[in-house]
């Protein structure tokens, strides 16, 4: 009998409309980011820019970690009838296609300013739909267990969205123009699109802010009430530095490839289509894994895994362009980091009280993202100067000091604080 309760609790948890939803919401929210990491940076070196000019570009990224600055606005407002969190949604979504779609019709060697501002407002808008779809997702998972297992399942729609861009989009290159290859991409957006028009409006655990400045206020005074300050800088560092080395590693794979000497058509089949049945994998067995030893413990052992899938990428700069390696290397990365990546989330959103989630999410995923923005803007300057080996070993080292966190922030034995469970129930 109890194992029948226990089963039948088991599929409540895994087989509901919220874990469905989570899918749509990682794929949304993924789609674009791979995007601009992926298809558009080889876009560019296949024109011929340079990996300086490319990193240098990806320095808008930094758009990402500043969306909390008009988070509390998201929080704030509803736009329309539909409600505060799926007018927003739209509101993102719309213009994100249209932005897409609009990027195949320059040239990069000729009209990189314009291909800057487009890429200003992909960025922007898709930052705008995370903080919405961010919040979102975290109204409606109400367990423990399905915090869990709805993180991980987002996880793995994000990564598997990655596809998209960067095996559909690489495969297109010899076979289409860029104009309609990027419309292709534009049109997969419209997931998010649907998602916003079919859903509910989340349940509301707090009514939204009096007033702007309390959407600003909240969020910062609540994070800090709860722990004294060296703890609190503590999970925020953590949040900061836990990814660092792994996108340090993958922030210019594309043009790596690309310099190892394999083709488009190889870094469409081989690298991409390597990553999909790991990522999918590391994301269900990461849920299950979480559930079964706690965030803690999953973000210590998927560290290790993340870590030391780095140095694939140091056998692949020594092998040269050996198809096997590669598709190893990407398995083991995908793997790696998709496991790592789901502890990482359901970390930062059993940090986010839902009384103040849009903004707290956004500040904490903003801080999760700095790494990103931070590798993108001066990997390519770095891989320039010391070649793509002596650049993956450097890789590994900034991956030590987010480990050596985990001692506080999240201890093998430990338990989330009081007032972290209590947010679950807020």
């Amino acid at each position: 009998m109890t194992d029948l309760h226990s089963e039948r609790s088991f599929k409540e948890q895994v087989l509901n409309w919220r874990m469905l939803i989570c899918i749509g919401v990682g794929f949304s929210s993924g789609l674009p980011l791979y995007l601009m990491t992926q298809l558009v940076p080889s876009w560019l070196r296949i024109d011929g820019v340079s990996l300086t000019m490319i990193g240098a570009l990806s320095a808008i990224q930094l758009l990402y970690v500043l969306k909390f600055t008009w988070a509390p606005l998201v929080e704030r407002y509803s736009l329309s009838s539909l409600g505060r969190r799926r007018s927003w949604m739209l509101v993102a979504q719309i213009p994100l296609i249209i932005s897409i779609g609009s990027l195949g019709f320059w040239r990069p060697a000729e009209n990189i300013l314009a291909i800057s501002i487009i890429s200003i407002a992909i960025i922007a808008l898709s930052a705008t739909q995370d903080i919405v779809l961010d919040a979102f997702r975290r109204e409606i998972l109400e367990t423990e267990g399905e915090l869990a297992l709805g993180n991980s399942i987002n996880v793995t729609a994000y990564r598997v969205s990655g596809l998209v861009p960067g095996s559909l989009g690489m495969l297109l290159v010899d076979q289409i123009s860029w104009q309609a290859n990027f419309m292709i991409m534009a049109a997969f957006m419209l997931v998010g699109v649907l998602l916003a028009l079919l859903v509910k409006e989340p349940k509301q655990y707090s009514p939204p802010p009096a007033s702007l400045r309390e959407a600003v206020q909240v969020p910062f005074q609540e994070f800090f009430q709860r722990r004294s300050i060296g703890p609190a800088l503590a999970v925020l560092a953590f949040m900061a530095l836990y990814k660092l080395g792994d996108n340090m590693a993958t922030a210019l794979a594309s043009p790596f490839y690309l310099d190892m000497q394999f083709t488009t058509t190889q870094i469409g089949i081989v690298a991409k289509q390597a990553a999909l049945w790991p990522s999918i994998i590391g994301g269900l067995v990461g849920a299950l894994v979480i559930v079964k030893i706690g965030i803690n413990k999953a973000l210590w052992v998927f560290g290790f895994i993340q870590f030391a899938t780095i140095f694939g990428y140091v056998w692949l700069s020594n092998a040269g362009p050996d198809l096997v390696i590669l598709a190893v290397v990407i398995a083991g990365e995908y793997l790696g980091v998709g496991l790592g990546t789901a502890a990482f989330v359901a970390f930062i959103a059993r940090e986010a009280s839902r009384l103040a989630v849009a903004t707290q999410l956004a500040m904490f995923t903003a801080l999760a993202a700095l790494p990103r923005v931070f590798a993108s803007s001066v990997s390519g300057l770095l891989v320039d100067t010391i070649g793509w080996t002596d650049f993956f070993y450097l890789s590994a080292l900034l991956a030590v000091p987010g480990m050596v966190l985990l001692y506080w922030v999240a201890p093998w034995n430990g338990s989330p604080p009081q007032s972290e469970r209590g947010n679950h129930s807020q």
